[in-house]
């Protein structure tokens, strides 16, 4: 089954992991290591922190089940 989840901001993106994560019942630490980055980033990342490395969210997105598209809007 495919959802479609709008992310407009931050908030929205470590809201959507956090989610995911514990839908699919796992802890921070299982989750880290299933997608292989550390507790502490995944943790900061679900926290919203705003200078994560972006190839390592990426990662996440992609180890918890995400793909990711990007509609062009007009800038008005």
């Amino acid at each position: 089954m495919t959802q479609t989840v709008i992310i407009r901001s931050l908030h929205d993106l470590s809201h959507a992991i956090r989610e995911r994560r514990k839908e699919l019942g796992l802890t921070q630490a299982d989750a880290a290591g299933l997608v292989g980055v550390g507790v502490r980033f995944l943790s900061e990342l679900e926290r919203g922190k705003t200078t994560l490395e972006v190839g390592k969210v990426l990662q996440v997105l992609e180890g918890f089940g995400f793909s990711l598209s990007m509609n062009l809007e007009r800038i008005p």
